[in-house]
This record gives structure tokens, sequence and C-alpha cells, in this order.
């Protein structure tokens, strides 16, 4: 079974997404970054493009993300705050 991590991703006029991920893919600076179960501790800038996370049954969800934002991932946790989606 693969390993679970806890995500947030927030808007400042609503919570977007709150539960247990398998993976984890955003689009940062520098190009796409992929975070899994147990990843280092990470602070990252958020840019225009697909969100997309993996739940325990494979079930893949896919959020557009208009705005910039940012990344934390820390003690098996990701918050990611955004300025809007679309």
């Amino acid at each position: 079974m693969e390993k679970l991590f806890h995500v947030n991703i927030l808007t400042p006029e609503q919570k977007i997404f709150e539960g247990e991920t398998v993976s984890l893919i955003v689009p940062a600076e520098l190009g796409y970054l992929g975070v899994l179960a147990n990843h280092a501790p990470l602070v990252a800038n958020l840019v225009p493009g697909k969100i997309i996370y993996r739940d325990a049954h494979a079930a893949g969800t896919i959020i557009n993300n208009n705005g910039k934002g940012i990344l934390e991932v820390t003690a098996n946790k990701a918050t990611i705050l955004l300025d809007a989606i679309g």
C-alpha cells in the first residue's frame, strides 16, 4: 500500500481541498514539482498551471491554478495557498 500524506489547498475565499493523498504535482517557478509521503521540508513559489493530486484509490484530480501561490511541505503535510483558481 502506498503511503499517504495530508494536503490542504486554500484560496482567500475558500478551502478547495483537504485530505489524504498519495501524490501531488504542482507548477513551481522552475517547472513542475512532485511531492510524495516523507518528502523533505520545502517551500516553493507556484505559477499558473495544473495542480494534480491522487488519492488512495488512484483517482486523480486536476485543479487549474490561474494565479500565483506558495507551497509548503513539512512533516508529511503539504499546504498550498493560491490567489485564484479556474
